[in-house]
């Protein structure tokens, strides 16, 4: 399962980013975005995010 990022409410923070123990988020063009196979779905970066821009 793959995580959904809304880019429309994404922010930039990239407080996701450091927040995966996988490093499956990445920033880029200033947006938080799934950028690998292998999310563990521990949902660390949904709780993090303070603008509700990730899903499971």
């Amino acid at each position: 399962m793959a995580i959904k990022v809304d880019t429309e409410k994404c922010i930039g923070c990239s407080a996701c980013t450091g927040t995966c123990p996988v490093e499956v988020l990445e920033m880029k063009d200033g947006k938080a975005c799934y950028k690998n196979e292998g999310c563990i779905e521990c949902g660390a970066c949904v709780g993090v995010c303070p603008v509700e821009a990730l899903s499971l």
